[in-house]
């Protein structure tokens, strides 16, 4: 920073009722629908997708040309999958029918039923930082307090859990491809949705096994898997860093919540792009109306005025080496290292 550079208030850690006006004030600014946007966006993500699926499939068995495409459809699905959640938020064209019709038609693809995807997530805006609604968080934290609690069982099994080997490429097959074919509240929510949707996903698989048959299936299944992959670890992310913030009610702030309990991701242009600027998480929790095709506008103009902690790919793939709430120090701990017993020797 130079002498003549303006200083530029921090954000986080603390929050004046003020400060969050002029915040909420700025963001509210980037809220506009423009549905020639939202068209482009949703068009052009579904042709990448089918285009990159079908010359896969047609690159059979030719594996240095499947291999780039497939990881591309992968990044499509992810994509496909963010407009999805822009459309349970209704932020992605201007109409809620639009929105609504959009979100429905993007689910098979994302093998994400919709109604019960925007029941749940908008579950999770509303608890988001409260550590006494942590079901709602999609990935499961400890405090170290609950740790130390803890019996050996219950270790092994949060130690497993949140073994990032385990945790993104097993977590992204349980989520995508089981746990959302009955999610959470679905029988409460949407349960003819859910069926209706699991209908879709059998004849869209159908469908491929038809035109490509086990070279389609095989393709289908790496993208699944690297789309769940890559899923998990954008979701894990967006609220699992070290300078995170939770708290318990009356003393929780949503705005707090929201700017320093999110992460703002800075991975590069290109990683922006093929997740439809979701990495940008903070200021989408600040107000979840901002589409995604201004999320990176509104948060590069929003660093322009205030001082906003961004992670990159170092801090990024740091994040997954911690594991706990820390409530004394408020932030995200590595598991505490276990004292050693060594045998007390006598003297002679």
């Amino acid at each position: 920073m130079t002498a003549d550079s303006p200083i530029r208030p921090r954000i986080t850690p603390e929050y004046r009722q003020e400060a969050e006006r002029e915040i909420r004030a700025f963001v509210r600014d980037w809220t506009a629908r423009d549905d020639r946007l939202a068209s482009l966006s949703y068009v052009a993500t579904f042709a990448v997708y089918f285009l990159t699926l079908w010359a896969a499939v047609a690159s059979w068995p030719t594996w240095w040309l499947i291999a780039p495409l497939v990881v591309i459809n992968a990044t499509a699905g992810v994509r496909l999958y963010v407009l999805q959640h822009d459309c349970g938020h209704g932020s992605l064209f201007t109409s809620k029918h639009a929105n609504d019709l959009a979100g429905h038609a993007l689910s098979v693809f994302t093998l994400t039923p919709y109604r019960v995807m925007k029941h749940n997530h908008n579950q999770h805006h509303s608890h988001l930082g409260n550590l006494d609604e942590r079901d709602t968080t999609e990935i499961l934290t400890l405090t170290r307090r609950e740790w130390s609690e803890a019996g050996p069982w219950r270790r092994l099994y949060y130690r497993i859990y949140r073994n990032p080997l385990i945790m993104i490429p097993i977590g992204g097959l349980f989520t995508y491809v089981l746990a959302y074919r009955w999610p959470k509240n679905a029988g409460t929510v949407d349960a003819r949705g859910v069926l209706l949707h699991n209908a879709g996903l059998v004849a869209w698989v159908a469908l491929l096994w038809l035109l490509g048959g086990w070279p389609a299936m095989a393709i289908y299944a790496s993208t699944v898997f690297i789309a769940g992959c890559i899923g998990v670890f954008l979701v894990y992310l967006q609220h699992n860093f070290e300078d995170t913030w939770w708290d318990r009610k009356p003393d929780l702030n949503p705005a707090r919540a929201a700017l320093q309990g999110s992460s703002a991701l800075d991975l590069g242009w290109w990683f922006d792009l093929a997740v439809a600027n979701i990495t940008y998480h903070d200021i989408h929790h600040f107000n979840a109306n901002i589409p995604s095709y201004r999320l990176r506008a509104c948060h590069r103009a929003l660093r322009e005025k205030y001082e906003v902690q961004t992670i990159g790919w170092a801090e990024a793939l740091r994040s997954f080496t911690l594991k706990l709430w820390d409530e004394e120090q408020e932030r995200l701990v590595p598991f505490p290292r276990e004292a050693r017993h060594r045998p007390v020797v006598s003297g002679a």
